[in-house]
């Protein structure tokens, strides 16, 4: 059974983005069932900067929530940061074992790049089709959707989820500029997610014949849903659901 996706809007790791990190690992207990959780922390978008502490935030907030909240976790880094690296077969071989795979944030172009048709991609691709939790923040989670913008302009994504940018980092109060923008650079068919930071949204189980995902809503801030740039913005909290349409492959 294919496992869920979950997207974040930034601020990963910080204090108060506990109840979306226990989300991630209640969701990645369902594959792990009896024994500790594994979460690996892949910080490929991060290979310009500080990849090694982007996995050890990660590493460590994984192992801090799970102790706060009963869970057996064991979270390490995967460090997938080049050509070389994913490629190397042994780093694949963990990330094929892991219940919780999340990509954190950094340059948007690098894990497009750098994943597709790697060792490291399917070995990501066998684990969330096997149950594993797949999740990006920030870059990671715009790297997992259609399309994505970079300091260079607009590229394509990793077409995990599709018909939707990830717009990170969004408010209320500054949605409006975000949507201006993102209407001037977006495909006219293209919708937008919007994240609050240390705000996510995970996938819910999907019928075969369904036309809309639905997404729960989990962390203190919002999450604005635009069908097609341009459109009516549509906003939710902790708790509630958004849909977004089935975009057949």
């Amino acid at each position: 059974m294919i496992g869920p996706v979950a997207l974040h809007g930034g601020g990963e790791f910080l204090p108060g983005d506990e109840p979306f990190l226990d989300a991630l690992l209640a969701a990645g207990a369902a594959r792990a069932r009896d024994r500790s959780i594994r979460v690996v922390v892949v910080p490929t978008a991060a290979a310009r900067g500080r990849p090694d502490l982007a996995a050890a935030n990660g590493v460590a907030a994984f192992q801090r929530v799970g102790a706060a909240t009963g869970r057996a976790v064991d979270a390490v880094e995967v460090r997938v940061v080049g050509a070389a690296s994913a490629e190397d077969r042994g780093l694949a071989g963990e990330l094929a074992q892991a219940d919780v795979i999340h990509l954190p944030g950094g340059d948007p172009d690098l894990i497009p790049t750098i994943m597709p048709g790697t060792n490291a991609w399917a070995a990501i691709g066998e684990a969330h089709a096997n149950g594993a939790v797949l999740a990006g923040a920030s870059a990671g989670a715009m790297a997992l959707a259609s399309w994505t913008w970079t300091p260079g302009g607009g590229m394509g994504g990793l077409m995990v989820v599709r018909g939707f940018a990830v717009v990170p980092h969004a408010k209320a109060g500054t949605w409006e500029a975000l949507v201006g923008r993102f209407v001037a650079w977006a495909p006219d068919d293209l919708g937008a997610l919007g994240l609050a930071e240390r705000t996510g949204v995970i996938e819910e189980p999907i019928e075969p014949d369904a036309t809309h995902v639905r997404w729960r809503v989990v962390g203190p801030g919002e999450a604005f849903w635009m069908a097609a740039a341009g459109g009516r913005t549509v906003t939710a909290r902790s708790g509630e659901r958004i849909e977004t349409p089935v975009i057949p492959l």
